[in-house]
């Protein structure tokens, strides 16, 4: 096949979205994302994984709120794989919801959560994780085995989940 057709063609294959499916990047490095509602990220959450937020609410339009639409499913399945690793309790402070930095690798894009600061999940971080030097903004970040990405920006953790660090 000429290069000019295979291009066009994985261009078709990229632009065909199933539901549910995000396909992100260019027609020669796109992947498929898996995005689940609110409602299937709480039920999944429902065992020893906790959710607050200062308005007390969802709306993923509300910077108040804390919400998990649009939420990749790696991430719901991170959250997992860090509860039950670490054995530690775990808050969800931060979704998908507005409010956040921007980027493709972001909140509203489904890749981090932010969990409320404990020692159990601090010690587990730092102790677990390799430190690999502060972030631009000077959180300092440690990178799991499988990846993931998590920095202490003081009052929490703001997890970036690439994968599901192992589930």
């Amino acid at each position: 096949m000429k290069p000019l057709k295979l291009r066009a063609l994985l261009t078709a294959l990229a632009l065909t979205v199933a539901p549910g499916i995000a396909v992100l990047g260019t027609a020669t490095d796109a992947f498929a994302v898996t995005k689940i509602s609110h409602a299937t990220a709480t039920q999944m959450f429902r065992d020893g994984i906790t959710w607050s937020s200062s308005g007390n609410c969802s709306d993923r339009n509300n910077p108040t709120c804390t919400s998990f639409e649009q939420l990749n499913l790696a991430t719901a399945q991170g959250a997992q794989t860090l509860k039950r690793a670490s054995g530690c309790a775990l808050n969800i402070t931060g979704g998908t919801e507005t409010g956040h930095a921007s980027g493709t690798y972001s909140h509203w894009n489904g890749y981090k959560l932010d969990y409320g600061k404990n020692t159990c999940v601090t010690s587990y971080v730092k102790n677990t994780f390799t430190y690999i030097g502060l972030r631009g903004d000077g959180a300092p970040q440690y990178r799991s085995g499988s990846g993931n990405i998590y920095a202490d920006e003081g009052n929490h953790w703001d997890v970036l989940y690439y994968n599901c660090g192992g589930c």
